[in-house]
């Protein structure tokens, strides 16, 4: 059973790969995207049911983990009969889709009976592989299509039969084998295998030793190690977890060795990895499904993204270097910061992945699937060469990395699935745009109440789900409220994206944050609550970009680096103020100034009516307080900082 479940994870991989190379078309056949579909799904449903208890007690794969047994449990014969089922009728759909798809009029048995099985089976590898929570929802989407047309006139949908419905589910190209599972079956499979190929091939290793030797010299080097590699790692892995447990259990006891708090450094590495979700260009490849759903090009949603993304990380590098100036800490010893000429005389290739990737996608605007393809092969040619600190990937290994690919990217095609289902339940009924006007007057018309109560439905919605199913299910449910109250499109859908990502770091279901807990032997409520104080800016942020636009590089350049500037120092001056040091230990009173003089700083200038005002009070303070710490009174705190004795900056 282990050796076939491998087998068919690794061919689901090289099948997704040969269909984005377009193989097919070059070698003369055509078959529809909805039949190649749902050959991945015939590989899919037995991975999901052989691999996955129906209770989840089994620890998730590892990067390095290549001997990894994924089946750790003898498997029912009920998860045996579901496994051969799922690959039967998926067989089935690729054989009689051309001729089924046409039949919705007439729905005859023999398709409207695989209708009804698939999508159980759905609902069931939806709750395996990404929890309770996503599946209420599809069920709760389903419930609501039949008794849609009882709710008030205003946000009802009309009444729908059911085997019309159900026919409709499986056999139209707009439901479950629709536009999400086609994205994600083509341009998210081949950033996961670009990701697994080169953290496989030791580019885990060196990025990690790169953040390093740049960072471990300063104070609080260990956290600003963490935060620098799990960026990098974080927005190739696609997965917040997958992002904590390969990089953590380097970065976490190291920055407990230095001093840090075990909540405090578990924090640190979950709100790092989770803001590599965050981080273009590839932004664990939900860029790419975001500039499908808006029907742009990559290069406008990576634009868009970066100057929120580098706002954040700027908060996180002022925090961990405060936190080391309070706690007296010091870098790393000289003996164990890797010397930086050696390990690029050994890895110097390693940055060219990224060249070709951003040369493909923003000069010769390829597709992104091409784009993943070909920075593979960059990776795949200079490992051959070169080898990583002489080492070159077996047979085996190569074997394993395909394999891994498809154990990854089961539980993205399972929620890609379920989110046909509540796209087309939406389209299908009516019920769409009533949801949309039910979160209108709920908010009473008011753009920041309908934006916090966007918040919080995005984080409830995206607990203990991938990233990625956290978009695709948001975009679905959420986004279209937020640009039906005039909100930019591009804004909304980061805005979305930035507290479906928080579910990772917010209790009660704080995933990443739990699993940095685990690592640092720490109380997981504990390092979430932490996590949410050391991640304050990223709750921030995303209000600010909705409300100003030059943040998202939209408008005259004077304005867009007036905002950044004053971002800036407002991220600056907050983090100053949640940290309770500068230049010295601050009491309450100077501790509040900070945050006032943040908010003022923070308000755009265009867009509020006072936004001039309060970035002018701001500035002013700002520099008052700045006045005060360098020339006030000298308190111990000041005294360490000028003798040197913390290291250097």
């Amino acid at each position: 059973m282990t050796k076939l479940t491998n087998a068919m994870a690794a061919i689901m991989t090289l099948i997704a790969l040969i269909w984005a190379a377009d193989a097919l078309r070059m070698v003369g056949i055509a078959v529809y995207t909805e039949q190649y579909i749902a050959l991945l799904l015939a590989f899919a449903f037995p991975l999901i049911y052989l691999t996955l208890p129906a209770r989840r007690t089994i620890a998730p794969v590892l990067e390095d983990d290549d001997d990894h047994d994924p089946i750790q449990r003898d498997v029912p014969w009920y998860d045996v009969a579901a496994a051969g089922l799922g690959c039967v009728l998926s067989l089935y759909v690729v054989l009689r889709f051309p001729d089924l798809s046409q039949m919705t009029a007439t729905r005859p048995l023999e398709g409207l009976i695989p209708a009804i099985v698939m999508i159980c089976l759905v609902l069931e590898g939806v709750r395996r592989s990404s929890g309770t929570i996503i599946a209420l929802v599809v069920v709760s989407a389903l419930v609501l299509a039949f008794v849609g047309h009882l709710l008030p006139t205003s946000i009802s949908g009309r009444k729908i039969l059911p085997d019309h419905f159900a026919y409709f589910l499986l056999w139209d190209s707009t439901a479950i084998l629709g536009p999400v599972l086609t994205i994600v079956t083509t341009i998210v499979v081949s950033f996961v295998f670009f990701g697994t190929v080169l953290f496989k091939t030791g580019g885990a290793a060196f990025f990690t030793d790169a953040s390093a030797s740049l960072m471990g010299r300063y104070r609080g080097g260990q956290a600003k190690i963490s935060i620098m590699g799990s960026s990098l790692f974080g927005t190739i892995s696609g997965s917040v977890v997958a992002n904590v447990v390969t990089t953590g259990v380097v970065t976490i006891p190291m920055m407990k060795k230095a001093g840090f708090r075990a909540q405090l450094a578990g924090a640190i590495e979950a709100v790092a990895s989770t803001g590599g979700q965050l981080l273009p260009p590839v932004m664990g490849v939900t860029a790419f499904l975001m500039a499908e759903f808006l029907q742009v090009q990559f290069a406008a949603v990576a634009l868009a993204a970066l100057v929120p993304a580098l706002l954040f990380y700027v908060a996180l590098f002022i925090q961990a270097d405060l936190e080391a100036a309070r706690a007296n800490m010091r870098g790393l010893d000289p003996s164990e910061i890797p010397d930086g000429r050696k390990l690029l005389k050994v890895g110097w290739y390693f940055p060219i992945p990224f060249v070709v990737l951003i040369v493909v996608l923003f000069v010769l605007k390829y597709r992104p699937e091409t784009a993943a393809l070909l920075a593979t092969a960059s990776i795949f040619a200079t490992v051959l060469i070169f080898g990583f600190r002489g080492k070159r990937p077996s047979l085996a290994q190569w074997f394993f990395i395909f394999r891994d690919t498809g154990l990854k990217v089961l539980d993205i095609l399972m929620v890609a699935a379920a989110a046909g289902i509540v796209i087309a339940t939406l389209n299908y009924t009516g019920l769409g745009f009533g949801l949309t006007l039910a979160m209108v007057h709920l908010s009473g018309g008011s753009l920041v109440a309908l934006l916090a109560i966007s918040a919080v439905a995005c984080i409830i919605l995206g607990m203990g789900m991938p990233t990625t199913g956290v978009y695709i299910l948001l975009a679905t449910l959420i986004a279209p409220a937020l640009i039906q109250m005039g909100v930019e499109p591009m804004a909304a859908h980061l805005f979305i994206l930035y507290f479906g990502c928080l579910s990772m770091i917010t209790p009660p279901v704080a995933i990443g944050a739990f699993a940095a807990a685990n690592i640092a032997r720490a109380d997981p409520l504990a390092t979430g609550f932490e996590a949410v104080r050391f991640g304050w800016a990223v709750f921030v942020i995303p209000f600010l970009f909705v409300m100003s636009p030059s943040l998202l590089l939209q408008g005259p350049a004077g304005l867009i680096a007036f905002d950044i500037a004053t971002a800036v120092a407002g991220v600056a001056m907050g983090s100053v103020g949640v940290i309770g040091y500068g230049l010295r230990r601050l009491g309450l009173v100077a501790r509040a100034l900070h945050l006032v003089a943040s908010l003022c700083l923070l308000m755009p200038l265009k867009d509020v009516a006072w936004g001039g005002t309060a970035n002018a009070v701001g500035i002013a303070l700002g520099l008052a307080i700045l006045g005060w710490q360098v020339f006030g009174p000298s308190v111990p705190g000041r005294a360490r900082l000028r003798s040197g004795t913390e290291g250097p900056r």
